[in-house]
């Protein structure tokens, strides 16, 4: 295995050929320009893909000769459709690519090209396509418009929104585009000639720490935080909040998730210190990689703890909880899921909403620098001068998957709620009020004071997509640690 390994590592910008005399792959010397990237695509997901077993064109014997590993790298002419038809296992739902590794490195830090409005679609039988807004971003164009969460359209310069037309009036090219707003009631949708123009800016960078508030009722103290996304350069503020939660003397926690897509491994270990405690003998999750790649990792290297302070030295600020409350969505994916799944053998974690997304692998950004020494082809911005500088491509393939203390990892049909509520487009009330509907449940499970309260939703919000779907970082949970093979 070990002889494989180093091969591989090896081929670097070379293809595998093979003698007249054994069976061993030998480096050829002359690079391959006209499929330079069809050629990254394949030795990287032949050593890292987590399903490379299981993906004949994958495999480590599938070419004796250079001049067939040519002919098959050149069969399929665009890059990205090589990637999905030739390199995809079939129950992969996440791996993707991008054709600007800056860009998708620029998504993970929370930087984008957006309006500023984060919204979910749905698509009803009676009322059509049409969008709900969901929040809006500080400091971003959204948020200097007469738009608010909870508003609804169905409409973009002019245009009915359909299912066909959809991503190119919304995600399509033009950056500036006008929504026609719309009045839904529990059986009709109507234009109310309300009209909203937006701008897609570079550079928004948004503070995944959405709100973090405290209320009283009935004698606790709540906690709630809405965090949207696992974003390691916000991490300071995350502690933050929860800093804020120790000083109120917060008694309960309600952690909403509900547009969260997910995001850095780390950052959902910290979090899930911060509720549960700094308790760094404590597992909080275990990787498992492909059947090449497993035995070569330390244990070290496959397991993570709790933590007791960030990346840059700051305690932790604690809750030491035994429950948690979590608000949910069809939105709620990798990352969040894992905080939910890696939580789950320490302390009570009550789901409210709706059935989450059920993405239980990880990945790791993989660009054109094979010669990078234990860990060819992943990204590190200390050797951008390393990337091949005729390839800009990146892959994100999904690589492994991460167990929690009790050894769980299956749920890729998502972690349905003890407690169902869909959200309701006619009542989205406002985040962090005790009377928004999903909160305002999480408070009554929290008090057992039901106050009457008429939980009827009258049109579900049962999103099939939403804006965050359409950056390049989707709904990814990356590995943002350092890796190493041992040799």
């Amino acid at each position: 295995m070990k002889k494989t390994l180093l091969l591989y590592l090896g081929l670097i910008l070379f293809v595998v050929s093979c003698s007249d005399k054994d069976d061993d792959f030998v480096p050829e010397v002359k690079p391959l320009a006209d499929i330079v990237v069809q050629d990254f695509m394949w030795k990287a997901m032949n050593f890292w893909y987590f399903w490379q077993q299981d993906v004949p064109n994958l495999a480590d014997t599938k070419f004796k000769t250079n001049d067939e590993y040519r002919t098959f790298l050149a069969s399929v002419e665009e890059p990205g459709d090589f990637f999905n038809t030739k390199l995809r296992f079939g129950d992969d739902r996440f791996s993707f690519f991008s054709e600007n590794y800056k860009e998708l490195v620029n998504n993970f830090a929370g930087i984008s090209k957006s309006s500023g409005m984060e919204f979910g679609l749905v698509n009803s039988a009676s009322r059509g396509l049409f969008g709900v807004v969901r929040y809006i971003i500080p400091n971003s164009d959204a948020s200097t418009k007469n738009i608010t969460r909870g508003e609804v359209f169905n409409g973009v310069n002019g245009q009915t929104l359909t299912i066909e037309n959809y991503e190119q009036l919304l995600f399509g090219t033009n950056d500036s585009y006008t929504l026609n707003m719309a009045n839904i009631t529990s059986n009709t949708i109507s234009r109310n000639g309300k009209e909203v123009s937006l701008t897609k800016r570079e550079g928004l960078s948004e503070n995944p720490v959405h709100l973090a508030k405290v209320v009283e009722v009935s004698g606790k103290k709540i906690g709630y935080l809405m965090y949207n996304g696992f974003t390691s350069k916000y991490d300071t503020n995350l502690n933050d909040a929860f800093g804020k939660f120790k000083t109120e003397s917060v008694t309960d926690l309600v952690l909403d998730f509900r547009y969260n897509p997910g995001g850095s491994v780390n950052s959902a270990r910290l979090l899930s210190s911060m509720i549960y405690g700094t308790k760094t003998t404590e597992l909080f999750l275990r990787q498992r990689w492909n059947n090449k790649l497993q035995s070569q990792f330390s244990r070290e290297d496959i397991e993570d703890y709790f933590a007791s302070t960030l990346q840059n030295g700051t305690a932790i600020n604690t809750l030491n909880l035994t429950r948690v409350y979590v608000l949910v969505s069809r939105s709620s994916a990798s990352a969040s899921e894992l905080v939910i799944n890696g939580l789950r053998p320490y302390l009570n974690v009550v789901l409210i909403g709706s059935t989450t997304r059920g993405k239980n692998e990880f990945s790791i950004t993989m660009v054109d620098d094979p010669a990078r020494s234990g860990a060819p082809f992943i990204y590190s911005e200390a050797r951008e001068g390393n990337i091949n500088s005729k390839n800009n491509w990146a892959i994100q393939p999904l690589v492994g998957r991460n167990e929690n203390a009790a050894g769980f990892s299956d749920y890729t049909a998502g972690f349905t709620p003890e407690i169902i509520l869909s959200e309701d487009a006619i009542n989205y009330g406002i985040l962090g009020n005790v009377n928004e509907p999903l909160f305002a449940r999480a408070i009554q499970a929290i008090t057992g004071v039901s106050g009457k309260r008429d939980f009827t939703v009258e049109v579900p919000t049962d999103v099939f997509t939403s804006s965050k779907m359409f950056t390049p970082l989707k709904d990814n949970m990356y590995l943002d640690k350092e890796i190493n093979i041992n040799f």
